[in-house]
C-alpha cells in the first residue's frame, strides 16, 4: 500500500501535472482563461528553466566528496535502475543505472571489496522481476565474481533497502565499512534510512546534478524539458523524507 501511495503522490505533484490542470481551467471556466493560461506560462518557463532548478534542487541534494580510504561493501539501492521488456524479451537500464556504474568503477579500483544490490520490484505490473537480480546478472557480465556480490531482493522503498541491508550485513561482522551508492537527491532519505537500522555508511552520491554551470544565456534563460525531469525527482525525495518521517522510518 506504501508503495502505491508513493507513486500516486509522485505523480500528483509532478509539474506537468499543474500545467494541464492551469490549461484544463482555462477550457472550462471562461473567466479564468486568461489568469490559467498566464498561470500555466509562468509553471512552463520555471519549472523548465536551468538556473531555477540547478539552484533549488542542489539545496536538497548530497553534496559528493572525495573517498578516504577503501571499503568492505558498496551498498547499491535500486529504484528506476533497469526493467525488462517482455515484448521484446530485453532488459532495459534506465537512468539510475549510474548508481551500479559507479559501484563497478569503485570495485575495479579496490575502493570497495564487495557490491551489495538491494532492490525489489520496481513495477507494479511486474512483480516477479526484481531489480537486484538483473543487476547481478549484469556484474557478473562485466566480469565480478559471483562471491563478491550480495543481492536482497525483497525491499520496495528505501526504508526496506536498510533493513534488508542489516539483515544480510549480519552475516557478516567483519565488513563494518560501509559506502552508500545512490542518487544525490536521493541521498538524503537513504542515510536517514540507514541511520534509523543502525548502519554507520559513508555516502557516495551518484546520478549528480551539475550546478556549477558557467551563467550563459541558455542556462539562463532557455527552456530544457529535462528539467521537468529533475524537478519531479526533487519533489518525490521531499514528500518522501516527509513522509518517512511521520511513519518514523526516519
Amino acid at each position: 500500500m506504501f508503495f502505491i501511495l508513493s507513486k500516486l503522490l509522485g505523480y500528483l505533484f509532478h509539474p506537468i501535472f499543474w500545467i494541464i490542470i492551469a490549461l484544463l481551467a482555462a477550457l472550462i471556466k471562461r473567466k479564468w482563461r486568461k489568469k490559467s493560461l498566464i498561470l500555466a506560462f509562468i509553471l512552463a518557463i520555471f519549472f523548465s528553466n536551468s538556473f531555477f532548478v540547478t539552484k533549488i534542487v542542489s539545496t536538497w541534494a548530497i553534496t559528493p566528496r572525495p573517498l578516504k580510504g577503501h571499503f568492505d561493501v558498496g551498498i547499491v539501492l535500486g529504484g528506476s535502475t533497469v526493467t525488462y521488456n517482455k515484448k521484446y524479451d530485453r532488459v532495459v537500464y534506465r537512468g539510475e543505472i549510474d548508481r551500479l556504474l559507479q559501484a563497478v568503477l569503485l570495485y575495479k579500483k579496490g575502493d570497495i571489496k564487495k557490491i551489495l544490490i538491494t532492490g525489489g520490484s520496481a513495477n507494479i505490473m511486474y512483480k516477479s522481476v526484481k531489480e537486484a537480480h538483473l543487476l547481478n546478472n549484469l556484474l557478473i557480465n562485466l566480469g565480478i565474481p559471483h562471491n563478491d556480490i550480495f543481492i536482497d531482493t525483497l525491499a520496495q522503498n528505501t526504508h526496506q533497502n536498510a533493513y534488508y541491508s542489516k539483515q544480510i550485513l549480519k552475516k557478516y561482522p567483519q565488513f563494518n565499512k560501509l559506502l552508500l551508492i545512490t542518487s544525490e537527491l536521493h541521498m538524503r532519505r537513504a542515510l536517514g534510512c540507514f541511520k534509523r537500522e543502525g548502519l554507520k555508511v559513508t555516502p557516495y552520491p551518484t546520478n549528480l546534478i551539475n550546478s556549477n554551470n558557467p551563467l550563459n544565456f541558455e542556462y539562463l534563460f532557455i527552456p530544457n524539458a529535462s528539467n521537468f525531469l529533475i524537478w519531479d525527482g526533487f519533489t518525490h525525495e521531499v514528500i518522501g523524507y516527509l513522509t518517512y518521517k511521520i511513519v518514523g522510518y526516519i
